[in-house]
């Protein structure tokens, strides 16, 4: 049996207290997923980590919208359709582009949009990879003569990209927003595909949609580690619905210390 870890955004501003989107909790996620990898390094034949990657002016930060006075949002603030409709938040860049992308979130019944703060900035330490992780990840690398595949996310402006597979609203111009066919195929290869990271309530949770929308054939060899993941403070709720929905299909949900037991 080959094995396949897939880690969602363990980065220093989801995993770190000082992050600027800690995750509460993640601190303790990140400990039990490196433990993970450490006591099993010869049980696991391929790590994924993803790295949200943002730049300042994005759609989902506060400086690309306005209201009339030119105050731009706050963090945790929701952006609807009627918000944009009525110009009560009005985007500073791309506008018609900008406003589609509200209008598709909601027509595709996809989680409503909403200003985080300024995180995992191109470059920045926030970005990188919380060092509890990398830490585990070389010791995997030097003891198994593999190198850890990192896949970036979120550097086009105009859409989310919480789930790793694809944007949330692929743009049809610009390739690292469409389906990431090349990720599949290469997940493809493993007989279990062990999922953890952050946030569960959005980027795990989404990353996990896509797999049951998008690429059926990784669906019977996903487990999920449910207890190296945590929730956005307050918005687990959100992706009650894709979690119910992965049940239903039979992914199989365990704990740390039953992986590999």
């Amino acid at each position: 049996m080959k094995n396949a870890f897939l880690i969602i955004d363990t980065q220093f501003d989801f995993c770190h207290p000082e992050g600027a989107l800690f995750v509460p909790g993640a601190e303790h996620d990140v400990e039990r997923i490196a433990t993970l990898i450490r006591q099993h390094a010869h049980q696991i034949d391929h790590i994924v980590v993803t790295l949200d990657t943002h730049h300042v002016l994005d759609i989902a930060h506060p400086l690309f919208w306005h209201d009339a006075a030119g105050n731009h949002p706050k963090p945790f603030t929701r952006i609807t359709g009627e918000d944009v409709d009525t110009e009560r938040w009005i985007p500073r860049f791309s506008p018609k582009k900008a406003i589609s992308y509200i209008h598709d979130l909601e027509a595709d019944g996809q989680f409503a949009h909403f200003i985080w703060p300024e995180h995992c900035l191109i470059g920045s330490r926030g970005a990188a990879l919380h060092d509890t992780l990398l830490n585990a990840l070389k010791e995997w690398s030097g003891q198994r003569d593999l190198d850890y595949v990192a896949v970036q996310k979120g550097l086009y402006p105009l859409s989310e990209h919480f789930g790793i597979f694809r944007a949330q609203v692929p743009d049809l111009s610009v390739p690292e927003t469409q389906l990431n066919s090349g990720l599949i195929a290469d997940l493809a290869r493993f007989d279990t595909i062990y999922l953890m990271g952050e946030a569960k309530s959005h980027c795990v949770a989404n990353s996990l949609k896509q797999m049951l929308d998008f690429a059926p054939e990784l669906v019977s060899k996903v487990v999920i580690v449910a207890d190296c993941m945590s929730d956005v403070t307050g918005l687990g709720y959100l992706a009650d619905p894709i979690y119910a929905e992965a049940q239903v299909r039979n992914v199989r949900f365990m704990e740390s210390d039953t992986v590999f037991n």
